[in-house]
């Protein structure tokens, strides 16, 4: 049996009590770790769990998912993921290859940013596309972000998005050189991503397109969910861009059309409670360009 167990967000405890004693009997337990990090390493899971544990980065599961499968037709394998094993789709090819194989597979679920980001305050039904902001570099500066973003303002739904995870990444030049030497791990914080989505806002206004939010736009930043030093802030995005949420993981919300209990959750976490005064709870049609 392959197991996909999901850790949750927080630290080595936040295993479900059924996904430690699956971890505890497997013959191989492997720790996917490019998607998302806990506020513990390695060392500490593996005293937790009473298991040594095999880290798979991108490559080991992209490319070497044999590897991962081999024997799991006749001992049970363990692939622990942090947050909800289907959060992201590479996921959800590790079981398509075993399904091929033959290999069953179960999947014991746990908490993501996905369903966490309630904790904020805005009510999880009222989302719509989630989406992923990345690095930026000098030569390329996707937007297609900001279009879906657009889209689900227009229907008055809240964004959330993924900040970008850089992990055992190799600069231009030593891939080009065959080098296997790798850059230092990079998370994307939320005033990188609140920045980006600032300029993006500039382009469009320099082409006179309506804007789909702007540097008054209410939005959330989130660090940490699921730690003891969780760290929430709600305020414009301009003021969003210079908030400092701390280390990784960061999140950054753009609200959509809110309901009054979810303006007053809001206020809780505000950075200045005088942003939320003129908001328009009632016409989600207020929700482009303010």
């Amino acid at each position: 049996m392959l197991y996909l167990i999901g850790l949750g967000l927080g630290d080595a405890k936040d295993v479900s009590v059924r996904g430690l004693e699956v971890i505890r009997s497997c013959s191989r337990v492997y720790l996917e770790a490019y998607t998302s990090i806990l506020s513990v390493g390695k060392d500490a899971l593996e005293e937790f769990y009473g298991r040594e544990l095999i880290l798979a980065d991108r490559e080991t599961v992209e490319q070497e998912a044999d590897e991962i499968l081999r024997d799991a037709a006749i001992s049970d394998v363990a692939f622990l993921v942090v947050g909800d094993p289907f959060g992201a789709t590479t996921h959800s090819d590790l079981v398509l290859r075993a399904a091929k194989a033959g290999i069953q597979h179960r999947v014991i679920h746990n908490a993501s940013i996905l369903s966490a980001v309630g904790c904020c305050g805005l009510q999880l039904y009222n989302f719509g596309e989630a989406v992923s902001i990345v690095f930026w570099s000098d030569a390329w500066k996707p937007e297609s972000f900001y279009d879906k973003i657009r889209r689900n303002r227009l229907s008055g739904m809240h964004t959330l998005c993924l900040l970008d995870i850089k992990v055992k990444e190799q600069s231009i030049e030593n891939l080009m050189r065959g080098k296997k030497i790798f850059e230092p791990p990079r998370y994307m914080t939320v005033n990188q991503a609140a920045e980006q989505l600032l300029q993006i806002v500039q382009n469009r206004r320099e082409l006179g397109e309506e804007l789909a939010l702007t540097e008054n736009t209410i939005c959330v930043g989130l660090a940490r969910v699921g730690a003891p030093d969780q760290h929430i802030a709600a305020g414009t995005l301009q003021q969003l861009s210079t908030v400092d949420f701390g280390g990784p993981l960061h999140s950054l919300v753009i609200s959509g059309c809110m309901h009054p209990l979810e303006l007053d959750m809001l206020r809780l976490f505000a950075v200045e409670p005088s942003s939320f005064d003129q908001i328009n709870v009632e016409d989600s049609s207020t929700y482009l360009s303010s």
